[in-house]
């Protein structure tokens, strides 16, 4: 069913071709109409001036004196009238009181409403015996009291006309019949030539090698093409950074990963020793454990790590009431810090604050807030008699429509030197001895930029021999 509904390819050469083609054979037949009523119109301007003059002559012969008028042609005038080869020519002539004088009894009238103006010629189409003809004819004012004006006329068939339009389409429009191919395989040469470059740089893509990502030459094609070529470049740039980070990323856990399962397999064999006691073999076992639980959490970093990657514009979003995201993360860290002795506590908006809200994923969000109190738990130093101090914080400007969430803690704090560094995968601080695989902050960073958020690291407590760390999450565009 699907392949029914599928569009098929377009070609481009064959898309310009008919949008180049297309008007020009349309705009043929009617060039050819065009040419044809300008050359009836030609055609017919000599032949108009012929029967005017004979109307003219006509009309010269009518006379009258103070009785009557009397209309007399003469026998050769009479042949000069019928001596057409190829039309035939009508006249009549009808008198003072609409009388017919002389010619064709059946010769077609002028309309009724047109008024008599002597000495006027004008000209008409009209039909005699089953033909069209065109009709020259004039009134004469006779010297006759009371009488009315005499009517000339002079009517001839379009043999001739048709004949000379004829010879004249001929005359333009069949070189038009050479002109017309003739163009078509210029506009094929001229198309095929211009799109050539395209050719060749879809033969240059081709031959590459599946490694060479370097950067296409722009200036080896049209200026119209320049910009396609610098967003394949642009494209195989980040293809190069993005394998690049795959490849870093891919070594980088499978260090990490080799320390832990090393660790497992030594103290397997060390368990499977014939003399190791029951202290030793518990002692194993716990350090098995430990050893599972490092690996496991560093399993999950790396997927938390690589779903925050992958998600890009496309994550779902909703309204997500940061608050409420805040608490939920504290409730399931408590245990942990208390295991620490780690006072973790809450400071700032309450539940059902204004804009506490922002859109984003709650998942990653809460992700987000777990791993920067995740980190602040490993890196406290804490005792009975001195317990550590976490701190998360969440301020609200709902009229800046920015909010802000702190996690702070009573650690010795980030170095100046190192705090760009802490966000890479995989990276530790120096001179700590504390559990963790070095994917925590480069997990926040990468959710904080899926929400067009900003990550920031300071001293919580400077000048001080435990400065702490104070990480800070801002949001903009908040919802009320």
């Amino acid at each position: 069913m699907a392949k029914l509904f599928r569009r098929e390819q377009h070609s481009l050469f064959g898309e310009i071709l008919d949008w180049m083609l297309t008007p020009l054979l349309l705009l043929w037949p009617v060039s050819l109409a065009l040419t044809w009523l300008v050359a009836q119109n030609i055609a017919g301007r000599p032949f108009d001036r012929g029967l005017e003059y004979n109307v003219q002559a006509l009309a010269q012969l009518v006379k009258s004196d103070q009785t009557r008028m009397y209309f007399n042609l003469p026998l050769p005038a009479r042949e000069i009238l019928r001596a057409d080869e190829a039309d035939l020519i009508y006249y009549q002539v009808l008198g003072t009181r609409g009388e017919f004088v002389s010619g064709e009894r059946d010769f077609p009238l002028p309309p009724d409403e047109e008024k008599p103006l002597p000495s006027e010629v004008r000209i008409r189409d009209d039909e005699m015996r089953g033909a069209d003809v065109r009709v020259a004819y004039t009134w004469v004012r006779v010297d006759v009291p009371g009488a009315k004006p005499v009517l000339v006329q002079v009517g001839e068939t379009l043999e001739k006309r048709s004949v000379l339009a004829t010879e004249i389409i001929k005359g333009v429009m069949l070189p038009q019949f050479v002109i017309l191919p003739l163009a078509v395989l210029l506009v094929w040469l001229a198309l095929a030539r211009g799109i050539r470059p395209l050719n060749k740089l879809e033969e240059r893509i081709r031959l590459r090698k599946p490694d060479d990502l370097s950067p296409l030459d722009e200036s080896a094609v049209p200026q119209e093409v320049a910009p396609l070529v610098a967003s394949i470049n642009d494209l195989l740039t980040r293809l190069k950074e993005s394998i690049a980070t795959q490849k870093r990323f891919l070594a980088d856990a499978a260090h990490q990963l080799k320390t832990p399962l090393a660790g497992l397999r030594m103290q397997a064999d060390l368990a499977q020793r014939a003399d190791s006691s029951a202290d030793e073999l518990k002692q194993s076992l716990k350090l098995i454990g430990r050893a599972s639980i490092r690996a496991t959490h560093t399993v999950n970093q790396l997927l938390s790590l690589a779903r925050a990657e992958s998600g890009s514009t496309n994550i779902a979003r909703s309204p997500c009431d940061l608050v409420s995201l805040v608490s939920d993360v504290i409730q399931d860290s408590l245990p942990r810090a208390m295991d620490k002795y780690i006072d973790l506590g809450y400071e700032g908006a309450a539940s059902g604050s204004t804009g506490v809200r922002v859109m984003g994923n709650p998942t990653l969000l809460k992700e987000m807030v777990r791993n920067l109190v995740d980190n602040a738990i490993n890196y406290t130093p804490s005792t009975a008699d001195n317990p550590g101090v976490i701190t998360v914080r969440l301020l609200a400007d709902k009229f800046g429509k920015v909010v802000v969430v702190q996690v702070e803690d009573s650690g010795p704090g980030i170095p100046e030197a190192e705090r760009d560094l802490v966000f890479q995968p995989f990276y530790r601080a120096l001179g700590t001895e504390a559990d963790g695989s070095g994917l925590g902050l480069p997990i926040v960073m990468e959710i904080a930029h899926q929400h067009a958020a900003v990550v920031t690291l300071e001293d919580a407590y400077p000048g001080k021999p435990m400065p702490g760390a104070r990480f800070t999450v801002r949001f903009s565009n908040t919802q009320a």
